[in-house]
């Protein structure tokens, strides 16, 4: 399997490589604005990646599920429930 490390290294290597390297290539009479952009975007673009990456890593809210819906999933995964008792919500 992938270590959980390959993601994040991989991501920010890709937004660095943007924000870093590719300012010293602009060209044009704008090239201030140009610099600026690209790293602004990299930044920015980055940060929203990571924020939405460690809230799916732990997430603050889990599926609702009925009581019928988890006898299901109890069954069909092997662990069926004998006691409805047993199962809080």
């Amino acid at each position: 399997m992938v270590s959980e490390w390959v993601a994040p290294i991989v991501i920010t290597s890709i937004w660095a490589f943007i924000g870093i390297i590719c300012p010293f290539f602009a060209r044009g009479p704008n090239r201030g604005v140009t610099q600026c952009c690209l790293i602004l975007t990299a930044a920015t673009c980055w940060l929203f990646w990571l924020c939405c990456y460690m809230t799916q890593l732990n997430p603050l809210i889990g599926p609702k599920l009925s009581m019928n819906e988890i006898m299901i999933m109890a069954r069909e995964w092997g662990n069926e429930i004998k006691d409805t008792m047993a199962v809080t919500v």
